[in-house]
């Protein structure tokens, strides 16, 4: 069994900061890819930050040069300091992991439970 949990959402004022993080724990051979998803009410859900095995990182526009996603490889886990935070930027944040596991040798995409971030004065 995969668990994939996230913390460090909460509300901040606008131009604030704040550091999402993310653990992948269980029945893991190795994890692939990880990274950050965020749903705004109303809004389909969208890639904010990944990161790959190698450690290749790709961005949203909208967070370029203000959010930088990071991994410790040792620990399974990802995170995302977010900075100069906008109004726009509240969401549900979503970790996502592309890992194989080692029963059955599967591999697939696996979500945590998403963390609210509020960017409101």
């Amino acid at each position: 069994q995969v668990r994939i949990v996230e913390s460090g959402g909460g509300l901040v004022q606008p131009g604030g900061s704040l550091r999402l993080s993310c653990a992948a724990s269980g029945s893991i051979f190795r994890v692939y890819a990880m990274g950050w998803y965020r749903q705004a009410p109303g809004k389909q859900r969208e890639l904010v930050a990944g990161i790959t095995s190698d450690g290749t990182t790709n961005y949203a526009d909208s967070v370029k040069g203000r959010f930088t996603i990071s991994r410790d490889y040792a620990k399974n886990m990802v995170y995302l300091q977010m900075n100069s935070l906008k109004p726009e930027d509240t969401a549900v944040y979503y970790c996502n992991a592309d890992l194989r596991v080692i029963v059955t040798a599967s591999r697939r995409d696996y979500w945590g439970q998403g963390t609210q971030v509020t960017v409101s004065s």
